[in-house]
């Protein structure tokens, strides 16, 4: 497989893992970047997370809120009602047979 169809992959994957993410609970920028490095066991530097959640952001699948903590202002980013209604649909599209096919295929 060519380097640029895997780079498309991940990225893909890195937008879902995010938007799945920010369903579950509102997060920082840097937590979102350690998460996805603690589920992907890759390193991942914000020149590739931020650019994602702005993206992601500019699409209307997340929002995000300026707030003071500990005397600093920082971002935090949710899910949209669009985030949130993307991700229930791609449950429904996800089931089985690809749920099935998806797991063979990880386990290669």
């Amino acid at each position: 497989m060519g380097e640029e169809l895997i780079r498309s992959m991940i990225r893909g994957l890195n937008r879902l893992i995010i938007l799945w993410l920010l369903s579950r609970e509102e997060m920082t920028g840097y937590r979102v970047m350690k998460e996805l490095e603690r589920i992907t066991s890759q390193p991942l530097s914000p020149g590739v997370v931020y650019p994602l959640l702005y993206e992601l952001e500019g699409e209307n699948y997340l929002a995000s809120e300026w707030r003071r903590r500990g005397g600093r202002r920082v971002k935090y980013y949710s899910t949209t009602p669009k985030g949130r209604e993307t991700l229930r649909r791609l449950r429904e599209t996800i089931k089985t047979p690809l749920k099935e096919a998806l797991r063979e295929l990880l386990k290669e």
